[in-house]
């Protein structure tokens, strides 16, 4: 046995002495040299509108993002959907299984690559031969034999590190792409959140306009009647107040699509829609003040630039992985264990064998092959690289824009709460008017329809504000890089 200890010890030996790697050692890309998204700087704070929603929005520079942003809308029930939507959703399983697959196959290489393969074996056989001489017996022969098999590839150059350090960040990968499911979730659910509250808006002013113009419909039949207007204006009439009640199907249509959607979020059937919590404006809150990350925390934030980096990560291994191919690959064998044709004798330390061996393969000519190799792999880490560099620019024009809509849609919100503001005054003057006979019905009706509709473009401004506040979050990365694993963790 101690004759096997020193073959095992030999490979250990082998294994210390292999630690040098060909190709180039990974360096995490600088992020770029600014300190704004924008040009000119950020404004202290954004325009105030003066009713619900329309509050001043601050920029907080360099301020951290929470993992559960979405909890900055002081929503209860988008809160709960969010959670379940983590803990159901198949996008997260799937990716949170892609991330185990990967790992287990980093492990397997590991493993397979990184030290000697040890087997042992033990075989009995029993045959009849032929005797040698005329007239003597057939010889019947017992063979039994154990052995403990090792073999190591001799890592010199670092093929076997480089493959394991590849798939390494092929496990990086899976993880970051985990989170970018994370983040695209949680912010779909949020969307999805504010655009049902804005349609339940819409519908309620559109059934306020069809109201209108329902009464004005049934004034003008009564009239028509009595041969006070003619039958086009009749006609004319009925024909918006269909063209409204159809719009308000629209609305209905899209409410139903969103719902769906909701529910598909959530991993639930869509027939499901009811079990879930519904959305309104009011119940949404406006956070004031918002965190926007450094301009250089931005490359660690954003898991997709992150991703971009483990690909990068992975190609610079690539390189190795050719490079390594060039050189001589030394394979080293060896077995211990002992032959008998007696069962009983095969425990003697007269009958115990060894052996030990190498093997050099030197590539020597191939047509360029090994050489072709790495100058494809060298193309691919470039590929990487401009990959991560137009994932880098993608992720600040994203922020770029959405800080540009946060501060229009202010603006916006502050001139359509005026205009609902003086629709609402007008229609109050012209109901006075009316009740003075100093107007007719019809310029009521107008007021009317005109208020409804600053209402309208009212309900789609405070949505655009909370949409792009969403979308501001996603954009800088979503706290992913704090997060807790809900959906792994309830």
């Amino acid at each position: 046995m101690n004759r096997g200890v020193r073959i095992i010890a030999i490979f250990w030996g082998a294994i210390m002495f292999a630690g040098c790697s060909v190709g180039p050692n990974y360096v995490r890309p600088e992020p770029p040299k600014t300190n704004t998204y924008i040009s000119g700087a950020l404004p202290g704070k954004t325009a105030s509108a003066g009713i619900k929603g329309g509050e001043a929005q601050r920029f907080i520079v360099g301020a951290d993002i929470p993992a559960q942003w979405w909890e900055v809308f002081h929503s209860r029930g988008l809160d709960t959907l969010i959670r379940k939507s983590l803990a159901e959703s198949p996008t997260m399983a799937q990716a949170e299984a892609k991330l185990r697959e990967a790992r287990e196959n980093a492990n397997a290489l590991a493993g397979a690559t990184l030290y000697p393969a040890v087997s042992g074996s033990f075989s009995a056989s029993r045959q009849k031969t032929q005797a040698f001489f005329p007239g003597q017996k057939n010889i019947v022969s017992n063979s039994y034999q154990a052995s403990l098999n090792v073999s190591y590839l001799l890592d010199i150059f670092g093929s076997s590190r480089r493959q394991v350090e590849a798939l390494r960040a092929e496990v990086d990968f899976e993880s970051f792409e985990l989170d970018a499911a994370y983040l695209a979730l949680t912010s779909s659910v949020v969307i999805a959140a504010v655009n049902e509250a804005a349609l339940r808006e819409e519908i309620s002013a559109t059934e306020e306009i069809l109201s209108t113009q329902e009464k004005y419909l049934e004034r003008l039949e009564k009239q028509f009647e009595l041969g006070g207007v003619a039958r086009q204006d009749v006609l004319s009439q009925r024909s918006q107040v269909e063209e409204t009640r159809s719009s308000i199907s629209g609305l209905q249509k899209q409410l139903a699509q969103n719902r769906h959607q909701l529910a598909i979020l959530a991993g639930e059937l869509p027939n499901k829609e009811n079990e879930l919590p519904e959305f309104r404006l009011d119940e949404l809150t406006l956070p004031e003040n918002l965190p926007v990350s450094l301009p250089s925390e931005i490359t660690r934030q954003r898991p997709d630039i992150a991703a971009a980096q483990a690909l990068l990560h992975a190609a610079s291994a690539g390189v190795g992985v050719a490079t390594a191919n060039l050189y001589p690959q030394i394979t080293l064998s060896g077995s211990f264990g002992p032959e008998a044709s007696v069962f009983k004798d095969l425990f003697k330390s007269d009958n115990v064998l060894w052996s030990l061996g190498g093997n050099l393969l030197q590539p020597i000519f191939n047509g360029g092959e090994l050489n072709a190799k790495k100058r494809a792999a060298l193309a691919v880490y470039d590929q990487a690289r401009a990959q991560y560099r137009s994932v880098v620019l993608n992720a600040f024009g994203e922020v770029a824009d959405t800080l540009r809509a946060l501060e229009a849609d202010a603006n916006t919100l502050q001139a359509q709460a005026n205009a609902q503001r003086a629709a609402k005054e007008s229609l109050g003057l012209i109901e006075d008017q009316l009740k003075a006979g100093a107007v007719s019905y019809l310029v009521l009706l107008n007021g009317e329809q005109q208020y409804a509709r600053a209402r309208l473009s009212l309900v789609s401004a405070r949505a655009s504000r909370l949409v792009d506040t969403a979308m501001l979050f996603k954009a800088l990365g979503g706290g992913w890089i704090n997060k807790e694993l809900l959906w792994l963790n309830e």
